[in-house]
Order: C-alpha cells, then sequence, then structure tokens
C-alpha cells in the first residue's frame, strides 16, 4: 500500500472521528449545558443535535425529573429551649439547567443548607407542643421560603416534609408519661360516663317497667269491672226474663183455671195440697184455715149431735174426742 493511501485512510479515520464528536443525542427528561470557547453557548434538549469539535464543550447531563434529597437529622432549638433533632425531606426539581449550572456551587449542598437554616428560624418562634402539633404549617412555611430562595438557581420545590421529630430522651418520657395520665383520664372518663349512662337506662328501664305495669293492671281492673258490671246485667237480665217468664205461666194458669171455671171441692182440695205441701219439713208450724166459718160451723153441728146423742154414746164420744185432742197433742 503505497504512502498516499495510507494518508487517505487516517484522514477518513480523523473525519469519522470529528462527525462522530460532532453528534449528540440528549435523552428524554435530560439537558446538556454547551460551551463555546469557554463561554455558554445553548442547552440541548431532547433530541439529535450537531455541535463543533474543539470549539463547543458539553457540560453533564442534567436531569428535569423530580428528586428527592434526604438530609441528615439537625439540631434545633424550640421557644421555650428544647433541642430537638429534626430531618428533612426535600422534593425539588430541575425548571433551568443554566441557572442551575451558573447559578450556585454544589446546588444540593447549599439545599440543605438554606433548609437547616429555614428550619431553625421557624421550629425557634414555636414551643415544643406547637412543633409537634403544627408539621403542616412549618412544611408549608418551609416550601415557600425555599421555592423563593432556590429560584435564582433554577430549582423548583415541590414540597418539604418533616421526616423525623426527636426531642431528648428525659422530654420523650416526660411525654409518655403525660400520655400515659391523658388516657387514664380519658378512661376513667369514659368509664364514669359508662357507668352514668347504664345508671340511668336501668332507671329508665324500672320507670317504664313500673309504667307499664301501672297501666297492666288499671287496665286489669277495668275489664275486671266490666266484666262484673256485664255479668250483673245479664243476671239482672236472666232475672228479669225469669220473673217475666214465671208471671207470664201464672197469668196463663190462672186464665186457664178461670176458664174451667172450677168448683169449690177442686179448690179446697188444691188447698190441701198446699197444706201438704207446706207442712213438709221439720220447723213447727201453726196451720189458720182459711175458712173459719166452715169450720165455726162445722163444730157446732158436731156439738149438736153429741148433745142429741144417747148417754152411753156421749160418753164415748166424749173419750173418742179425749184421745182425739192427746193424739193432737202428741203429734204437736
Amino acid at each position: 500500500m503505497s504512502t498516499i493511501g495510507i494518508i487517505f485512510i487516517v484522514l477518513g479515520v480523523i473525519a469519522l472521528a470529528i462527525l462522530c464528536a460532532s453528534v449528540r443525542v440528549i435523552k428524554q427528561s435530560t439537558a446538556v449545558v454547551v460551551e463555546r470557547l469557554g463561554k455558554y453557548s445553548r442547552t440541548l434538549e431532547t433530541g439529535v443535535h450537531f455541535i463543533i469539535p474543539f470549539f463547543d464543550r458539553p457540560g453533564r447531563p442534567i436531569s428535569l425529573k423530580e428528586m428527592v434529597a434526604d438530609f441528615k437529622p439537625q439540631p434545633v432549638i424550640t421557644k421555650d429551649n428544647v433541642t430537638m433533632q429534626i430531618d428533612t425531606v426535600v422534593y425539588f426539581q430541575i425548571t433551568d439547567p443554566k441557572l442551575y449550572t451558573y447559578g450556585v456551587d454544589r446546588p444540593i449542598n447549599a439545599i440543605e443548607n438554606l433548609t437547616a437554616t429555614t428550619l431553625r428560624n421557624i421550629v425557634g418562634e414555636l414551643e415544643l407542643d406547637e412543633t409537634l402539633t403544627s408539621r403542616d404549617t412549618v412544611n408549608t412555611k418551609m416550601r415557600q421560603i425555599l421555592d423563593e430562595a432556590t429560584d435564582p438557581w433554577g430549582i423548583k420545590i415541590n414540597r418539604v416534609e418533616l421526616k423525623n421529630i426527636l426531642p431528648p430522651r428525659d422530654i420523650q418520657d416526660a411525654m409518655e408519661k403525660q400520655m400515659r395520665a391523658e388516657r387514664e383520664r380519658r378512661e376513667a372518663i369514659l368509664k364514669a360516663e359508662g357507668e352514668k349512662r347504664s345508671s340511668i337506662l336501668v332507671a329508665e328501664g324500672e320507670k317504664q317497667s313500673k309504667i307499664l305495669k301501672a297501666e297492666a293492671d288499671k287496665q286489669a281492673e277495668i275489664l275486671r269491672a266490666e266484666a262484673v258490671k256485664q255479668a250483673e246485667i245479664l243476671r239482672a237480665e236472666a232475672q228479669k226474663i225469669a220473673y217475666i217468664s214465671e208471671a207470664q205461666g201464672q197469668a196463663e194458669a190462672i186464665e186457664l183455671i178461670t176458664k174451667a171455671n172450677p168448683d169449690g171441692a177442686y179448690v179446697t182440695l188444691q188447698g190441701f195440697e198446699a197444706l201438704k205441701t207446706l207442712a213438709n219439713g221439720n220447723a213447727t208450724k201453726i196451720i189458720v184455715p182459711s175458712e173459719i166459718q166452715n169450720v165455726a160451723g162445722l163444730l157446732t153441728s158436731v156439738t149438736e149431735t153429741i148433745t142429741n146423742m144417747p148417754k152411753g154414746d156421749k160418753v164415748s164420744a166424749q173419750n173418742a174426742d179425749s184421745k182425739n185432742k192427746k193424739t193432737t197433742k202428741t203429734d204437736k
């Protein structure tokens, strides 16, 4: 191979190397700052770009994605002179690669120091209890302050979070005791409220039970009185009906007897039947005949008969009469 051929080959390799060096491919969500002869020239964004070799010098790729910086705990003194260890997490994003490159030296270190000083200023105005209960307020204030401070650096602060707040050990013990006492107090209050509520419910239950029992007794008495009333009414109705029926029966019987026109012997016979019925029983009875005149007439007839009888028959009649009287007395 001749010398001229070797020279062309070398020149071709050099030209290929220069061509490759002049082509830059920028990935998605990244940017590259290009300097020409030591001065800012332009910013290469996503895609294919050509630069002038030996004149343009591209910098390191800068990520445009949101990034997270977790800073180590920083000692912070509260308003009531309590020293705590607080570590923070900052979410930020590079919005201007040029400002990020030329705005500040070591931007992450600058953000860390700015975060520590801002945190000390904010927490220094709060007491311990406010610091523990006002995380959202502290986060919002820190984000606003850091966002304004990092604008000249081409950085946007999206979010700031207090990751851990670590008080001294004695403060933690005191807080645990306070928390335990508060929980015991709440437990006692809840227990007392429960007992109170239970007593009220029991009293209400007893009250309702007594009211219901009284209502039941009242209703039972009313129903019992109504039942007695109805029974008396029904009994009276039954007696009335019985009396009416008996009266009607007697009236019909009298009417039938009246229509039959009974003679005196039948009436006398019925009177004897009534006396017979009345005589049944052990009680002492005095029977007075209703026809006194007939009895008197009967005695007169008997006297006259005895007077007209012979003497022997009279004695016999008197003896018979005496025996009848004795028999009557004995029967009495």
